[in-house]
């Protein structure tokens, strides 16, 4: 096997912490792969790898070697890349999925046709991901975030509000402060960080007020929190972007406006030891275009 093949194996097997993954994805078998790393290991003269059943990780020197690999697997991408100025391979990347189904994916065969060379896998998720081990050039999410060892790229900010069905208001009336909330219900989002429920937010006097109320409906879903806040089970907070055609019909109705909660940062995340790739790269560019539409600045 060739030098730099051989280093793009080290590579993936020290991000995905695993022969196998690492062989999958380069079709090799386990075998092939690990007489590779052992014959690297024999011309470098020192042990990249500490390896048991359950466990992969780079020894101090592999550490220092796996720094330089991906420098040099980078650089190689970029050359390869830039003559032509022709992006090529997979972008993979994972997005909450209602961004994904309503802005981006209607709007990749735009992306797809400028950049005929690229393939795109689309994840749909909000959880927390290890981008390096599970091998996403980057990902697409809302919120603070607070990655060791990530770059965010801020996309802007979505315009949150408070609102519920007209038969749920119709039952418990129509609050007009956040004292009003006695007796109302929320639909619970479940973080899937800490899997508690999120509570609602409002902003009054300057400061952040945060409400639990009670919740019968608990979710981890953005398409299930929509769907129980269109069926009248509670209040519900969220981008309003997303319960724009809902708010013009008449079939949601925003409440405590004056008590909106803080708009949502959204952001594009990618591993910091990694160079940004040209396929990330292009891909930063056409979000942003598509995406901002969407967003406010902050």
């Amino acid at each position: 096997m060739d030098r730099l093949t051989s280093m793009e194996l080290f590579k993936r097997i020290v991000e995905r912490r695993s022969f196998s993954a690492a062989a999958a994805e380069m079709g090799l078998s386990r075998p092939v792969a690990t007489t590779t790393i052992k014959a690297l290991e024999t011309r470098l003269g020192v042990r990249l790898l500490q390896r048991s059943t359950r466990h992969v990780a780079p020894t101090p020197e592999g550490a220092t070697y796996y720094e330089r690999c991906v420098r040099i697997l980078n650089d190689i991408e970029d050359a390869d890349q830039g003559v032509g100025g022709v992006v090529r391979g997979l972008l993979k990347i994972d997005v909450p999925g209602t961004l994904a189904r309503e802005i981006l994916v209607p709007r990749l065969p735009d992306f797809l046709a400028r950049h005929p060379g690229l393939a795109i896998q689309v994840g749909e998720g909000e959880r927390f991901v290890d981008l390096v081990r599970e091998g996403f050039d980057c990902v697409v999410r809302a919120g603070d975030l607070a990655e060791n060892g990530m770059v965010f790229r801020r996309l802007g900010f979505f315009r949150e509000i408070t609102c519920a069905a007209p038969a749920y208001l119709a039952r418990h009336g129509i609050p007009a402060t956040p004292d009003d909330l006695d007796g109302h219900e929320m639909i619970a989002f479940v973080s899937s960080r800490t899997q508690q429920p999120l509570p609602l937010e409002f902003h009054r006097d300057g400061r952040v007020v945060e409400v639990v109320l009670p919740a019968r409906v608990m979710v981890m879903s953005a398409d299930v929190n929509a769907a129980a806040v269109r069926a009248g089970l509670g209040l519900m907070q969220a981008p309003r972007h997303r319960f724009a055609e809902d708010l013009a019909s008449g079939a949601l109705i925003e409440v405590l406006a004056d008590y909106a909660p803080a708009p949502t940062p959204l952001s594009i995340v990618y591993p910091s030891s990694r160079q940004l790739s040209p396929r990330v790269r292009v891909f930063i560019d056409w979000a942003v275009e598509v995406i901002s539409p969407y967003l406010e600045a902050q």
